[in-house]
């Protein structure tokens, strides 16, 4: 899709992809075209709208963003059936292919088998497993504990087997310690029936271009701010052979920060007023979440009309 353009609309209370394909098959008809599948980080069903509005075709559930949105650590505390709801609210808000953070698998074998099944009655595209065991860190803090790859192999390989469509994405967070050991990593994991490969905090252009060349499908590359990885381009991680990029939590920083600053001049001016420039509007509001044509969808219900600002 051109930059800037924005994309289609999803049918209302529809989700499972507009001529019926799986969500796993429309994120492999995405991978089979030529360049990098940018991929944002939605952290609710409006995030995920507005990402569609910009002409985004697929998006990433991020496990920290939606732990820190219920006021949690990163530390594998959320339950399966919180990542199920929230893979199921954004299903259902944008009808876009989803790659979920699964973290560790929610369990052994078959905890990962359930979670595969769960996540595409969800609506997922994909199902992220790393290859730490709990408490699990975010990729990017030190002292994290590593499953041995023979154990993490045999949640991907469940995964694998477990799956009618979903994309297996197999995470390993051994770059930290050894890149060589995260290339032999991520090759036991493709021979167990990994789709992708995300290789996380890698710190250099030489790593990410001896990584690429060294697994044989689609490398993920994490341009999560604030960590060891250095910031770049979706042009020049494509040039460094990687063909996925997500932004896994961008957008819920952003909004933190811009929340902070909206609750810090109301406690010091009582007043939002100063703000109002820098908010969605009611009717910017309305258009995101398709206001009208649900209330159009019941014909007992008269056409709100958006009041007229008395600033």
């Amino acid at each position: 899709m051109p930059k800037g353009e924005r994309s289609e609309q999803p049918p209302i209370w529809f989700a499972g992809g507009t001529d019926g394909t799986p969500a796993g098959q429309r994120l492999a008809a995405l991978l089979a075209r030529p360049g990098i599948l940018g991929v944002p980080g939605a952290h609710d069903g409006l995030s995920g709208l507005l990402a569609r509005q910009a002409g985004f075709e697929c998006l990433y559930v991020s496990g920290a963003a939606l732990t820190a949105g219920m006021g949690l650590p990163d530390l594998g505390v959320m339950t399966m059936e919180e990542l199920c709801g929230a893979t199921r609210t954004l299903a259902r808000a944008t009808d876009l292919p989803l790659i979920v953070d699964g973290d560790t698998g929610y369990g052994e074998a078959l905890n990962v088998m359930r979670l595969v099944r769960e996540l595409e009655d969800a609506g997922a595209a994909a199902v992220q497993i790393e290859d730490q065991v709990l408490p699990k860190k975010c990729g990017h803090l030190n002292d994290k504990q590593l499953a041995t790859a023979e154990d993490a192999a045999r949640k991907i390989a469940a995964a694998a087997a477990a799956r009618r469509h979903l994309l297996v994405v197999a995470r390993t967070d051994a770059a930290a310690e050894s890149l060589d050991e995260a290339i032999r990593r991520a090759n036991l994991y493709v021979a167990a029936g990994a789709d992708i490969i995300f290789p996380d905090a890698l710190i250099s252009d030489e790593d990410f271009q001896r990584f690429t060349a060294a697994v044989r499908v689609p490398v993920l590359a994490n341009m999560t701010e604030f960590g060891r990885t250095p910031q770049r381009t979706a042009a020049q991680l494509q040039a460094l052979g990687c063909k996925i990029v997500i932004w896994p939590a961008s957008s819920l920083r952003v909004a933190a920060y811009a929340v902070a600053d909206l609750y810090a001049e109301l406690a010091d001016k009582g007043s939002a007023q100063g703000r109002l420039t820098q908010m969605q509007t009611r009717a910017e509001l309305y258009d995101s979440i398709r206001y009208h044509e649900f209330e159009a969808l019941d014909d007992s219900i008269a056409q709100s009309v958006v009041p007229e600002s008395p600033d």
